[in-house]
């Protein structure tokens, strides 16, 4: 948290406290308190990632060097690699470190493979081909070098990266894992301090197979969690490492997009840097967090027509836009490098710049910054000639080092402060910072008000509600038996509609819907009980044993008739199913009852109505008469239903049908013999027979009849129990009045105390939200978003309004009016002010606009 916001110091705990609050009461609907825990993050801890972006050559990475004053990342130009670097603050100075992560092999070698595809030569087959990766390396080289230079044509850059890509394979391979991208600290790369981390990762060679690095640096930019991300040039020869780029620009937790443009010094926006400025221009999300850094500034100090020519792509450009600053990154960079030189060390020619490169004849190079600090001095109109005037040394100097040293000996830090002025990247940084710690910053805070406010307006409701309930409660021990009694007609009839309702709704689950499971489960048994029962004694018949019986039915005749048997089975199949059908009715009607009562019992009403009477009202006691009337009346119609299963179907004598048909044949199977043998070598055909016609009757009755009959004694009898027993309910008044006087006593008691308790916790609860409102506002405040505050309760709130206590203040105001005799006036406010008790809560001084805050 910045030490500038002590009121900000315990905005965590506020928080906290809040969502404690909401989540202790049950009651209200839940909130997101995930996000609000995320935005609590963000503003206590916030992680502002400033994400530069540009073409290759743009100098991305010396701007950010020169912001940094140090040298961390690879600034040559024309260098193309598609690695991400992360700079990260470092409390510590001591504790500076760099994590290199590598690309892994899978990634390396189809990136080669791309390249090899973009540049038309032969793909390689393996990585541990090193004579194939040299004779790549080399085709490469050649393609650069016949294109005029590494960065002179995107063909060119192409084959340089190709060229790096298999250098530094060859240099790392062993560091290089096959699928994972495997990462190193520096100890594993035996560095001992960041600059040699970070020299070993600009290497080129290094840098082309780093997919991502990591910087922990101590630096005042990076504090308050700013986060510095250099991303690959949007115009990367492999297009997934410009995604990379765009993908970090569109992200929504970027901070800060830090658009480089090289315009300054070819005079003109280049293809791809036009389609990354459409590209913002059309996002309002992106384009309001965007800062234009137009690099090279220094070229158009010598050029009045490159001057012209940026001048120009600025106005009709970026139109109306602001933001946008004119840096020279060299000369900032070094700028800020040699306020530690001294004539000693000649200025940093034997330190900063002793590792210039030489010709290839080793004929030493002039550092580039030294000939462009020369051309800085030396330009007509960039510097005031009274403040610096040239002298005969440095004109007369034979080499840029030896005027370079002249131009410091005599003007020193006046001069190289002067410098970094001119630069524009001291404005620039502190832009930057403005921008994230004034704009960025309490859009932090801001998203945390909005994410609290419904929970805040939920609570601060929630709380003015209850108390208002409870102060409308009555205090007196009389005047709640009193208000009881008033509404014991009321509750008695509402308990009367509450079992109507329910009974209603059970009989709709049942019937209607046929939601009421165990009443769905019982018939799908009967059902199965039916129909197996049926398939049993089909199955069980036997010819001899119905002989039997027929022939005891007519002891005198030695022979029974085809017919009789017959008979028998039909009056012994209809028995037993009758048998079955009565105990399952019972069963279901039994089971359907148990869990009515279950289910009333279980019903508040009923509870309330047992408080009122000390009984139910006969309420089990008329359910189970209902019951046996049903049951017996659901008995009945069982044994009807299967007496009639003794009737042959029509179809048993019908022309032509199949039971016809299959009782004939019975019949004439049966007949061709005079003995009981020939009955039973038919014994299968009367099975068959029997089937035939029970298996119709019985799955009429179970399918259909028997289900529309049981529905209609049900809603029948039920629905008329429930009406009359909500009257006998209604009626009970004297004996509830009488039974309720028993116990008022107590429970009107126990009410006061709970009351009392209750609007104790309530009243500890507000005093806490009050507290938590009023700290998240003084940070709020301190963040100039005063506007976005969140509402306490209020005493005013938590007052009721009674018409008399409004025509009281209106007489009130009315007598300051028109200026009543002191007399007059006592005599008046004696007659109609009515006293409220006084309660009071840490309010918070400041006053709160509610309009913004919704009804409540």
């Amino acid at each position: 948290m910045n030490p500038t916001l002590p009121q900000c110091q315990n905005l965590d705990t506020q928080v906290q406290t809040l969502v404690q609050l909401q989540n202790a009461e049950a009651t209200l609907p839940s909130q997101d308190t995930a996000t609000i825990r995320t935005s609590l993050n963000k503003a206590i801890s916030p992680r502002f990632e400033i994400v530069f972006a540009g073409a290759f050559s743009a100098g991305k990475s010396m701007l950010i060097n020169a912001l940094l004053e140090r040298e961390l990342l690879y600034s040559a130009q024309g260098h193309a690699t598609g690695t991400e670097c992360y700079i990260e603050y470092e409390p510590d100075p001591t504790q500076e470190r760099v994590e290199l992560t590598f690309l892994s092999q899978v990634e390396i070698r189809q990136q080669i493979g791309e390249l090899s595809q973009l540049l038309a030569i032969s793909e390689m087959g393996d990585l541990s081909d090193t004579q194939q990766l040299d004779k790549l390396s080399q085709m490469s080289q050649g393609i650069w070098e016949a294109e005029g230079g590494e960065s002179r044509t995107e063909r060119a850059k192409q084959a340089k990266l190709l060229e790096q890509l298999i250098l530094g394979w060859q240099a790392n391979r062993d560091r290089i894992d096959t699928v994972n991208n495997a990462t190193y600290s520096m100890a594993q790369l035996n560095a001992n301090s960041l600059d040699e981390a970070s020299q070993y990762a600009r290497r080129s060679q290094n840098s082309s197979v780093l997919k991502k690095i990591n910087y922990y640096c101590h630096h005042p930019l990076l504090e308050d969690g700013n986060v510095i991300i250099d991303t690959p040039g949007i115009d990367a020869p492999v297009k997934k490492d410009a995604k990379i780029a765009y993908d970090k620009i569109e992200h929504p937790d970027t901070s800060a997009v830090i658009c480089v443009f090289k315009t300054a010094a070819n005079g003109e926006l280049t293809t791809e840097e036009t389609q990354l400025l459409e590209r913002i221009q059309k996002s309002p999300g992106i384009r309001d967090r965007v800062f234009y850094a137009f690099n090279y500034i220094d070229a158009t100090w010598y050029d009045d027509q490159l001057r012209n020519r940026l001048e120009y792509q600025i106005k009709s450009q970026f139109r109306g836009g602001d933001r946008i600053y004119k840096t020279s990154a060299l000369l900032g960079f070094y700028g800020s490098q040699i306020r530690q030189a001294s004539p000693e060390n000649h200025w940093g020619l034997d330190s900063i710049f002793a590792n210039t490169p030489s010709t290839f004849d080793q004929q030493e190079l002039t550092p580039k910054f030294v000939f462009e600090f020369n051309r800085y001095f030396s330009t007509p109109g960039r510097l005031s000639r009274t403040r610096f005037p040239s002298t005969p040394a440095i004109s007369n100097a034979d080499s840029e080092k030896e005027q370079y040293q002249q131009i410091l000996n005599t003007y020193g830090q006046e001069l190289i402060e002067q410098l970094v002025r001119d630069s524009g990247i001291q404005e620039f940084r502190r832009e930057i910072t403005r921008y994230l710690m004034e704009d960025r910053r309490p859009q932090l805070f801001e998203a945390l008000a909005n994410d609290l406010r419904p929970l805040c307006i939920e609570l601060r409701n929630y709380y003015i509600h209850t108390w208002k309930e409870l102060e409308s409660q009555p205090q007196e021990i009389d005047t709640i038996k009193e208000q009881q009694v008033q509404q014991l007609n009321k509750e008695l009839k509402q308990i009367g509609d509450d079992f109507k309702d329910h009974v209603t709704t059970y009989l709709n689950e049942s019937i209607a819907d046929k939601n009421n499971t165990s009443y769905e489960r019982d018939f799908r048994q009967l059902q199965k009980q039916m129909l197996q029962k049926l398939d049993d004694l089909i199955e069980e018949f036997s010819v001899g044993e119905t002989y039997k019986l027929a022939q005891k039915s007519h002891p005198e005749h030695a022979v029974v008739p085809m017919m009789a048997i017959l008979v028998e089975a039909f009056y012994t199949l209809a028995n037993q199913l009758k048998a079955v059908l009565v105990n399952a009715s019972e069963e279901l009607v039994a089971n359907y009852f148990f869990q009515l009562r279950e289910s009333i019992h279980n019903a508040e009403f009923y509870n309330k109505l047992y408080r009122f009477l000390g009984n139910d009202a006969s309420i089990d006691q008329n359910l189970s008469r209902l019951e046996e009337r049903v049951r017996d009346f659901v008995v009945g119609q069982a044994g009807y239903e299967c007496d009639t299963y003794v009737r042959e179907t029509p179809e048993f004598y019908g022309e032509n049908t199949v039971p016809n048909f299959q009782l004939r044949q019975t019949l004439q199977q049966a007949c061709r013999s005079q003995d009981y043998e020939g009955m039973v070598a038919a014994e299968p055909a009367i099975r068959q027979l029997l089937q035939v016609d029970f298996e119709k009757k019985v799955k009429n009755t179970v399918i259909r009849r028997f289900r529309t009959v049981l529905n209609s004694i049900l809603n029948e009898r039920l629905f008329q129990m429930a009406n009359e027993q909500s009257q006998t309910i209604l009626s009970q008044y004297e004996l509830a009045r009488t039974n309720l006087a028993k116990t008022l006593d107590r429970e009107a008691e126990a009410k006061l105390e709970r009351n009392r308790q209750y609007q104790a916790e309530v009243q500890e609860n507000i005093e806490q939200y009050n507290e938590a409102i009023q700290g998240i506002n003084g940070c709020l405040e301190e963040m100039s978003l005063g506007r976005v505050k969140l509402p306490p309760v209020q005493e005013a709130d938590l007052q009721i309004f009674t018409p008399t206590t409004m025509i009281s203040e209106d007489i009130a105001e009315v007598e300051g009016d028109l200026e009543v005799a002191p007399s007059e006036a006592e005599r008046v406010t004696e007659e109609t002010v009515v006293e409220t008790p006084e309660t009071t809560f840490p309010i918070p001084d400041e006053d709160v606009n509610f309009s913004s805050f919704g009804d409540g």
